[in-house]
């Protein structure tokens, strides 16, 4: 016990070392931050840029100190030669620069994560420091060459540490993984950049943590390339996203990019929900030439010539010409909207020449821009080319085609006339996930409204003609200045200098931006058009892509990588499987994968990590009354005792109720008013929150618990979960949620599965 003592309080020195230097550090980043920002927007552009630049430097370095401020190191490595290298969350040298802590994602620390008594790699023991706060609490050791360890080990542990994680209570926020990333896993994340990269995995085998620790790796082994271009992410749900937001920060990357398919499109809200037939037709490949029907149809040559009378004169917008136009502006291969451009140009010269002949002369070359603009702006001649050819955006070319059954029809003869029944609906209805690719096709293919970027900078100009006044106003009024600055130089101090923005922003805002890397989770339930969004946004290809196609719900989404990704990586792909759960206890992970496999779906083969005691009980609600007031109130009883044991009172601990989307509502409201009366009000204010994915208990639908993880889970009726929009695939969600207890509550008959379990 005295030798334990004492290896704990020579790390904790180590340890006590290490967070001086980070607060060494990060007091001198703030200070040079706030040097900055008192030096003001002030000087030349080109100052000014620098000062912006500087100030969006120490902001970023800031955020990753105080980002890694827990566990800021983790482990320590005791080498072969007799020296120790620390391991943490990010890299720290003394003023000399000599190594203090080696971040995680070196080179350098590999070893950390593979080595083996097999494989030494030089170490000959891996330490694992747990700590609470700034406190060294214990040690976890595993000696991979005993003969070289003086004395007793203090602890044997191999994955204790990463067992004891686990059996943490949940607290609604993903934490990362780094301490205790295992092989199989370190060998994914430290894959290459290049390529795309698919991560198949069963339930629990960490397939969202390994992407996120990837992004942040990738980051920190290719940041010359990355920091240019940056890393998007792509998640299932905005609930998903906040449940992960706290990840990267915590391994020090705070730039990237974080959407859902929905979100894609910036500006634009999809609120809107699609049923599953529709959903999978908006999903299809076919969209590709639909669309582009669709935006040829808006280039068409007029049934007739059209006479027009400009300033005395009659001219002819002829078929012909407008024919010669649109094939000359179509051999430009820009996008419509920016093609367009040349069509009008083409149009307004031959009206020019008409309007010449008439003259009997050649006009003056003064004459030629003043009549080609009383051409432009002339009514009729506006309306006959616009007619030609259309301005358009591409909101309004896809509500066109739901909303004008003529216009689908002519631009979708590969839809049957039923499928284009369903596709049917007000102009005005909301967005759904499922139309923003089909959104994105169009504006890849329509281009930029060019007349949106001439209103745009008249919109700024206007705004520097009103900044330029009121400078001289301030001058005309106070005589600032002493003649030795004049109304241009001060508008130019009232303009805005804030921080520049950094790459993460920018292309947040860019719908065009191209990224270097792009993670994408739950990738299984992403259609055919959703793929082709996001490879259009790396070009590179290259993608880490995670998910498992066992647990498709989509209506949209696919069973198979190849039949998802073949059509759109050409270059190909490579795969990687996890197969051991470490979140799932193992009769959970048992009971899912029989049922999985008695209904046929693709599950992987997969092994659990953990046994834990009852982690698997059947309730079966005998009802006394109606049938269905007997359910929820087996439900409530059981929340009420999975809540005393493991919601704690310092907010930690998740227990979900999961149950068929058409029963959430009516739980939902049963949950929450028996839990104040059951717990007490001032426990039950604790156990509720706005947004139901993030109370303690929250009542979800399995769809809503994608990604999720919970301590412990009651599972309301699987039958009835089995025979919703997602199926078993759904069914096989909501059983793998819990770290700890699946409590099954039912009143009809179990699917095929459970049998094993519930003969037991």
């Amino acid at each position: 016990m005295a030798g334990r003592q004492d290896e704990l309080a020579r790390e904790q020195a180590v340890v006590d070392r290490l967070y001086a230097r980070l607060d060494e550090v990060r007091s001198t980043t703030r200070g040079r931050l706030a040097q900055v920002r008192r030096s003001g927007p002030s000087g030349s552009p080109q100052n000014r840029s620098e000062r912006d630049a500087f100030a969006t430097l120490y902001e970023d370095r800031v955020a990753q100190l105080d980002a890694v401020e827990d566990r800021l190191a983790f482990g320590r490595l005791d080498l072969d030669d007799g020296t120790a290298r620390y391991v943490g969350r990010i890299g720290l040298t003394d003023d000399e620069h000599r190594s203090l802590l080696t971040d995680w994602r070196a080179p350098a620390a590999q070893a950390f994560y593979r080595a083996t008594a097999l494989h030494p790699s030089g170490v000959v023991r891996r330490r694992h420091l747990v700590t609470s706060g700034r406190t060294v609490t214990g040690l976890e050791d595993e000696v991979l060459d005993l003969d070289a360890i003086d004395g007793d080990a203090t602890h044997l542990s191999g994955e204790g540490a990463l067992l004891a994680s686990l059996a943490t209570r949940r607290t609604g926020r993903m934490t990362d993984i780094v301490a205790t990333i295992q092989a199989e896993q370190d060998r994914i994340i430290r894959s290459g950049l290049g390529g795309a990269l698919v991560v198949q995995g069963g339930p629990g085998t960490g397939k969202t943590a390994v992407a996120l620790h990837r992004a942040a790796y990738l980051l920190y082994a290719h940041r010359k390339v990355l920091e240019r271009s940056g890393v998007l992410l792509v998640g299932p749900s905005r609930s998903f996203l906040r449940y992960i937001d706290q990840v990267l920060p915590s391994l020090g990357e705070t730039g990237v990019v974080s959407t859902t398919i929905a979100e894609l499109l910036p500006g634009l809200v999809a609120a809107g929900v699609d049923t599953g037939p529709v959903a999978e037709i908006k999903g299809r490949l076919v969209w590709r030439s639909v669309v582009r029907r669709a935006v040829r149809a808006r280039e068409r040559v007029p049934a007739q010539d059209v006479p027009v009378r400009v300033d005395g004169h009659d001219l002819v917008i002829l078929r012909r010409d407008v024919r010669d136009a649109i094939a000359k502006a179509r051999r430009t291969h820009k996008p419509h909207n920016e093609a367009r451009a040349t069509f009008v140009r083409e149009m307004l010269a031959r009206l020019l020449d008409q309007y010449a002949d008439q003259l009997g002369s050649a006009l003056a070359p003064e004459d030629v821009a003043v009549v080609t603009e009383d051409l432009r702006s002339h009514r009729d001649v506006r309306v006959a080319l616009n007619l030609a050819w259309f301005p358009i955006t591409p909101e309004k070319l896809v509500a066109d085609l739901y909303a004008k059954p003529h216009r689908l029809a002519e631009a979708a003869p590969e839809l049957s006339a039923a499928e284009r029944r369903l596709l049917r609906r007000d102009p005005h209805a909301a967005w759904t996930e499922s139309d923003v690719p089909i959104l994105d096709e169009a504006a890849e293919l329509l281009g930029e409204d060019d007349s949106l970027a001439r209103a745009e900078a008249r919109a700024r100009a206007a705004e520097r003609a009103a900044e330029l006044e009121y400078a001289r106003s301030v001058l005309e009024s106070t005589g600032a200045g002493g003649g030795l600055v004049d109304a241009e130089t001060l508008a130019s101090r009232f303009e805005s200098t804030g921080p520049r923005l950094t790459t993460a922003e920018r292309a947040a805002a860019d719908r065009t931006w191209t990224y270097g890397h792009v993670v994408v989770d739950e990738a299984q339930e992403l259609s055919p058009m959703a793929w082709r969004a996001l490879v259009r946004r790396v070009p590179t290809r290259s993608m880490t892509i995670v998910g498992d196609v066992a647990q498709t719900s989509s209506a949209a989404g696919a069973r198979s990588w190849a039949t998802a990704l073949d059509p759109v990586l050409r270059d190909g792909w490579r795969l990687e499987e996890l197969t051991v759960s470490y979140r799932t206890p193992a009769a959970v992970a048992d009971a899912a994968q029989r049922v999985a496999a008695a209904a046929g779906l693709p599950v992987s083969p997969l092994t659990a990590a953990r046994h834990v005691d009852d982690a698997l009980e059947l309730v079966r609600a005998t009802p006394s009354g109606p049938a269905r007031a007997e359910l929820e109130q087996e439900v409530v009883d059981q929340v009420v005792a999975l809540v005393r044991e493991f919601v704690g009172p310092d907010g930690a601990g998740r227990v979900a109720v999961v149950a068929p989307a058409e029963r959430v509502p009516a739980l939902r409201r049963t949950v929450e008013s028996a839990l104040p009366d059951a717990l007490g009000a001032a426990e039950g204010g604790r156990l509720l929150a706005q947004r139901p994915e993030d109370a303690q208990v929250p009542v979800l639908s399995p769809r809503e618990t994608k990604g999720l993880e919970y301590d412990a889970v009651v599972l309301v009726e699987p039958a009835a979960v089995a025979e919703g929009p997602g199926g078993f695939s759904d069914l096989y969600v909501a059983m793998t949620r819990p770290t700890q207890r699946l409590v099954v509550v039912h009143e009809r008959a179990l699917p095929e599965g459970f049998a094993e379990r519930a003969a037991a």
